[in-house]
């Protein structure tokens, strides 16, 4: 594979082989690559659990809420009293 760099992405790679991050170009890009595909994979909360968008969480906790009762009281009558 033939990879054609702008000069300012030349110029990144050539910085960060004067700092020290990897021995060559192709050993930077490789790197580079590894981190990206880290990033896109699901991230787990302990024990396996995924992690939830916000969005998703509220709709859990709603579901969780449904027909909960203390003593024969639903928590939705408490909360209207």
């Amino acid at each position: 594979m033939t990879v054609t760099l702008s000069p300012h992405a030349e110029q990144i790679i050539r910085n960060q082989l004067t700092r020290g991050f990897a021995q060559s170009p192709e050993e930077l890009i490789e790197r580079a690559l590894e981190n990206m595909n880290q990033d896109n994979e699901p991230k787990a909360y302990p024990f396996g659990r995924p992690i939830k968008t916000p969005t998703e969480a509220v709709e859990d906790i709603r579901e969780l809420r449904k027909n909960i009762t203390l003593g024969g009281l639903r928590i939705k009558d408490l909360i209207h009293d």
